[in-house]
């Protein structure tokens, strides 16, 4: 978990389309679109937002993991300020068949947590909390008494992903360059050009 990059690995998880990813129709992948910038534009207003499907307590772990797996970098914002714990809080609610995997995933985080420190996930430092997502975060190496963990955690980094490179600061993040208006074209970037060895002069 501590060596995970970020861009490297996280954006591999979202190069799929969000309606394919979790088998909806173009119209519920835009309204989790909006569901997550509507929370995001009240929580900037001064509103808290409340979840529909997560405990209060869920919802503190929920923010925390999404964080633990896309921080704030130089590049851009966390996965909470993209407003991807209120996205995945609408996924969830609104898709009844991901229900007891999520709330069953943040309980067992809590009693494996308890269990070896004496904590809940939240409550945990820092050091302690890596130990466990260590564990789970890579199936290839994961132990089988770890296989519920390890799916838990490949899925809520699934929507993690998603939530965040379907939002405004996720694409900026991405950089992404298509649906602008162009009013004059100069040619690749140099840079992109050398990159592959090519050259207009080429022909």
């Amino acid at each position: 978990m501590a060596d995970l990059k970020r861009r490297e690995v996280v954006q591999l998880l979202a190069v799929a389309p969000l309606a394919a990813a979790f088998d909806w129709t173009p119209a519920d992948a835009e309204r989790a679109r909006h569901a997550a910038r509507a929370a995001r534009a009240a929580a900037t207003s001064g509103a808290q937002f409340a979840p529909e499907f997560f405990t209060p307590h869920e919802y503190r772990t929920v923010r925390l993991l999404v964080d633990l797996i896309l921080p704030a970098d130089e590049r851009s914002g966390s996965a909470t300020d993209a407003g991807v714990p209120e996205f995945m809080d609408f996924i969830v609610a609104d898709q009844p068949s991901r229900q007891t995997a999520m709330r069953g995933g943040l309980a067992w985080l809590d009693v494996q947590c308890l269990r070896r420190f004496g904590n809940t996930f939240v409550d945990c430092a820092d050091e302690e909390r890596y130990v466990l997502l260590d564990q789970i975060a890579w199936p290839e190496h994961a132990r089988p008494e770890m296989s519920h963990g390890v799916a838990f955690f490949n899925s809520l980094r699934d929507l993690t992903a998603s939530g965040f490179f379907s939002s405004r600061m996720g694409i900026e993040d991405l950089r992404y360059q298509g649906n602008t208006f162009v009013a004059e074209w100069d040619g690749c970037p140099r840079e992109a050009l050398d990159k592959f060895g090519v050259s207009y002069d080429e022909q």
